[in-house]
């Protein structure tokens, strides 16, 4: 960035901060300021009422968003007639928004100072674009309705995992990241059991499921604008070079979170979508109206387990758990490769919630620990773009894999990466995870 340009960058920021100001003023309970701190000498932190607002509305939003996307693909091909290609480039197109928003929208959180104006506007443009679902005619509405949706995915994530961070203290981020987790895979459970039940009582009627998915949508919302508070900063009213106003700024992230977003991202390589797990259910012969139940007990697994472990993570080294989430993930794939059976393909499903539950909350509380504010909304924005890469390239090599050796090959190759994912934790470990139980 040139030096006349730094100027006007930081007098819009000002400018949109006095605008954010307006529209997400600083909470007023003194609990909750006691909570953005490490709590009073003597005192043990807990967790801001804002985190459990936050969980909440990822539950509600991930019921709404999953009781149609579970229905979308079979709603294209049955009732519009689209092809698979056509599905397969509505959800390439909305994940690929999704990823590009994400760092705009982080850094713009840093330089405005104030988080929760974008998460209200990410969630409200989520919701109204779930009532352009049950109206669509033709697939070029729907990808325009599942691109929007991702726009809005896009501009919220990374604030809303950066105000979490700004409201819990370290010493339990663990738990904060644990919880809010837990809560959104509740609603990623809770959405296609429900469209499941409403579908049967309504005899298929798509559109009608998609009408009533929107209601949790608009919940969620509801629930951001009246029990999510700003959370209060001490940052100068004219920044002079802390907020991330050009991308040399980055390296002045702490090399723990460098560290950390390059151990996620060999994870996501070897964690492979889920969708190759409903893939090895159907090439075992379960029936496919049963094939779903695999993909809800993992995600059952995962909810149960985020907030114990989350808790676990503030208690206990983090570098262990972490290392016992990679072995689990290790164990999961190599159960997959044998499995011809119903209840073995089940316990591995099981193993690879589980490792999910041990190290997606743990590693954002590391994110978290290891960047400073002004840089947090940023550093969550590449975190969460390294993960989606690594899952898009994961998920080209797994298809291509599984065309070439079958579910074999790729859950071999899954392991393989899980295995170097073990060697980069223990061979190369980081300094120091930072936080209380590090």
């Amino acid at each position: 960035m040139s030096p006349t340009a730094a100027p006007k960058v930081k007098t819009g920021f000002r400018a949109a901060r006095k605008l954010v100001e307006s529209l997400s003023p600083l909470t007023d309970s003194a609990s909750d300021q006691t909570t953005a701190l490490s709590g009073r000498q003597g005192v043990p932190p807990k967790l801001s009422r804002n985190v459990t607002a936050l969980g909440l509305v990822s539950l509600c939003m991930g019921m709404s968003s999953a009781m149609i996307h579970g229905l979308l693909p079979a709603f294209l091909v049955t009732v519009l007639g689209v092809s698979i290609l056509f599905v397969g480039l509505i959800e390439g197109t909305a994940e690929a928004t999704t990823s590009l928003v994400k760092i705009f929208s982080g850094r713009l959180s840093d330089g405005l100072g104030r988080r929760k104006a974008l998460v209200v506007v990410g969630y409200g443009l989520s919701a109204l674009t779930k009532l352009l679902f049950p109206v669509a005619e033709r697939a070029l509405a729907i990808l325009a309705a599942r691109t929007i949706d991702r726009i809005g995915k896009g501009i919220r994530d990374a604030p809303r995992d950066a105000l979490l961070a700004d409201v819990t203290p370290s010493e339990i981020r663990g738990s904060g990241f644990g919880l809010r987790t837990a809560l959104y895979t509740i609603g990623a459970v809770a959405g296609p059991l429900t469209a499941m039940g409403l579908m049967t009582l309504s005899g298929d009627n798509f559109r009608l499921v998609f009408w009533l998915a929107a209601i949790p949508g608009f919940v969620s919302v509801a629930v951001l604008v009246i029990g999510v508070k700003e959370a209060p900063n001490n940052w100068p009213a004219d920044p002079q070079g802390p907020i991330a106003t050009s991308w040399r700024d980055l390296w002045r992230l702490n090399p723990i979170y460098w560290w950390a977003v390059s151990v996620a991202a060999i994870l996501a390589l070897a964690r492979c979508s889920p969708a190759f797990l409903l893939l090895k259910a159907s090439s075992i012969g379960i029936d496919p109206a049963f094939v779903p139940v695999i993909l809800v007990l993992m995600n059952l697994v995962y909810s149960a387990s985020a907030y114990p472990c989350g808790v676990l993570a503030d208690m206990i080294n983090r570098r262990l758990q972490l290392g016992a989430g990679v072995v689990l993930l290790i164990g999961a794939n190599l159960v997959l490769i044998f499995a011809q059976t119903l209840w073995l393909t089940a316990f591995g499903v099981a193993l690879w919630g589980l490792h999910m539950g041990l190290i997606q909350g743990l590693l954002s509380a590391v994110v978290a620990d290891a960047s400073p504010p002004r840089l947090r909304g940023t550093a969550f924005a590449i975190y969460d773009v390294a993960v989606g890469i690594a899952t898009l390239i994961a998920g080209i090599g797994a298809g291509a894999l599984w065309v070439a050796g079958g579910a074999a090959a790729t859950f071999s190759a899954a392991a393989l990466l899980a295995s170097v994912a073990a060697l980069v934790l223990f061979l190369r470990p980081a300094p120091k995870l930072v936080g209380a139980a590090s």
